[in-house]
């Protein structure tokens, strides 16, 4: 049965109509296309967004940008100003950082020092299955 129909073939009167549709953007460009809904409008397009013209405008709200760049160029002299000033001193080696002293037990060290004292699960388990055993129920 499927041998004979085609690939090709779409099942009849399923499909939306795919019809040629003008695309009108806010900036007057017009795109040509098919679409199923028609004609319609956008607000913006790949000939106005600022991505695809390189006009992008950066917002500089209460000088935030000027603001950060006084703050960070100065700490950037004076970091290359002390940098500076060791160099005409004499090098002395620094001393190697500590390290971070390691801890003396680790956690599952802690748990079985804490779990010494105590009877294990499965004894405990054992001597509960005994006891009802040894003991009949009076009904």
């Amino acid at each position: 049965m499927q041998a004979a129909r085609k690939k090709d073939d779409m099942k009849e009167g399923i499909h939306p109509e795919y019809k040629p549709a003008k695309v009108l953007c806010a900036c007057g460009a017009l795109i040509e296309t098919r679409s199923v809904r028609g004609d319609f409008h956008i607000e913006i397009c790949s000939s106005c967004h600022p991505f695809f013209t390189g006009k992008q405008k950066i917002m500089d709200t209460a000088g935030r940008i000027e603001k950060f760049k006084t703050r960070y160029s100065a700490t950037a002299a004076a970091a290359a100003a002390a940098a500076a000033a060791p160099a005409a001193k004499k090098a002395e080696p620094l001393p190697a950082p500590k390290k971070a002293a390691a801890p003396a037990e680790n956690r599952a060290a802690k748990r079985a020092k804490a779990n010494a004292g105590k009877p294990k699960k499965e004894a405990a388990s054992e001597a509960a299955a005994e006891a009802p055993a040894a003991e009949p129920k009076a009904e």
